[in-house]
């Protein structure tokens, strides 16, 4: 297996379609799968690639939207089970849309996905991204084993986002003459620069050298764990971003008389750049792996801030390089992140040169441009091999004629 792809990828003469599947997606909601999505599409732009997306959402007031050039198409979705979202009206949005898409992109897990390909087979190269294992739901992960393994293998190629995950991940490992490693990207264009006024307005609401914290709020996040490491700490949090367990987390906080946690809820692109400036270091305590590679790690590194992650054998690890651009620590452990919190806020000039580090790897390995040339050589190796069995097989054709 192949663990990097340096080849300049040319773009092809002709536009390529590509249709991105996944259950959720910018404008509806939130989320660092949805913005590595936004990220495919923007960065491959420029290699002369279209994209479509196609993601069921609760109730729809449009079918289709346009987001950072892209349409997205939104089915309605009709009802979840176990974090899984069910859209009937995605069945036949699907079929309408291969017509379209010269590549077919998935995005795992969402099992229902792997219900979509089965009922309507693509006639086109697929490529999925597997961004996570599938960790809380054991009983029913047991049931959707032989669908996700039939999934897998019917799929021409899979790509993980670090080096890590798929050495970790015992589902990869079945599938590794098919998997290629692609660290997700950024292309810091398409975040707003925000104005002096902009960057003062949002600090008169939230100050500075704060830790932060942006994401959705969801159980294996660690959020528990970070408000409890903030008892009596000198120093403040911001979290942003909303979810599940949201509600859950303001209870706790509220019972543990924290003074010194804001939740800011969501906010918008400019205001989130704010944040990121004005911070000391980015907080990213999730402790399970279904945190497979963190894109708000990859955005504090991008705005050369310290990290603090867990080490839970994925890819937060891999932007995080302990003790060079932040501090890994052992995941659920309160009193870990408590200790690295207070050595990055007592210590600030070591905390500014791991900054420093953080962007310098930002830039040699995670940028949109590095990731989009990737996958749009992963697209262009498929269509050739698909072009040259359909001649084959048409060469074969004509001589038994």
């Amino acid at each position: 297996m192949r663990q990097y792809i340096f080849v300049i990828a040319i773009a092809p003469a002709n536009p390529l379609n590509v249709l991105h599947v996944y259950r959720t997606y910018y404008p509806a909601t939130q989320g660092g799968l949805e913005e590595t999505i936004r990220q495919l599409c923007v960065t491959t732009q420029a290699h002369g690639v279209r994209t479509r997306v196609l993601a069921p959402v609760r109730d729809p007031s449009k079918k289709i939207v346009r987001y950072s050039g892209s349409r997205v198409y939104q089915p309605r979705l009709n009802f979840e089970l176990a974090s899984c979202s069910v859209s009937w009206e995605s069945i036949a949005m699907y079929k309408r849309l291969q017509g379209w898409a010269d590549i077919v992109h998935y995005h795992f897990p969402w099992p229902f996905a792997d219900v979509l390909h089965e009922l309507a087979p693509p006639g086109v190269p697929t490529v999925l991204t597997y961004h996570s294992d599938i960790v809380r739901q054991k009983v029913l992960s047991q049931v959707y084993k032989p669908l996700m393994n039939r999934f897998l293998r019917s799929v021409d190629r899979i790509v993980c986002t670090s080096p890590n995950y798929f050495a970790t991940s015992d589902v990869l490992q079945k599938f590794s003459d098919k998997v290629e490693v692609i660290p997700i990207g950024l292309n810091e264009s398409v975040y707003p620069k925000p104005t002096p006024s902009q960057l003062a307005r949002v600090e008169a609401t939230y100050g500075r050298d704060f830790f932060l914290f942006v994401g959705v709020l969801r159980y294996y996040k660690g959020l528990h764990i970070l408000l409890e490491a903030m008892k009596d700490a000198p120093y403040r949090v911001v979290i942003v971003g909303s979810g599940p367990t949201e509600m859950e987390l303001k209870r706790q906080a509220e019972t543990l008389g924290l003074r010194n946690v804001h939740f800011a809820g969501h906010v918008s692109d400019t205001d989130k750049v704010c944040l990121f400036n004005l911070s000391r270091a980015i907080v990213f305590p999730s402790y399970l792996r279904t945190e497979a590679f963190g894109v708000t790690l990859l955005e504090g590194a991008m705005s050369s801030k310290p990290l603090i992650s867990t080490e839970v054998g994925s890819g937060t690890s891999h932007v995080n390089a302990d003790q060079e651009t932040g501090l890994v620590i052992p995941p659920g452990s309160s009193a870990a992140l408590r200790q690295a919190m207070d050595h990055l806020y007592r210590n600030p000039e070591r905390a500014a040169r791991m900054g420093v580090r953080a962007r310098a790897r930002f830039e040699k390995l995670f940028t949109g441009e590095l990731m989009a040339q990737r996958y749009v050589d992963v697209y262009s190796k498929l269509l050739a091999r698909r072009a040259s069995i359909a001649t084959k097989a048409n060469e074969t054709a004509f001589h038994r004629r």
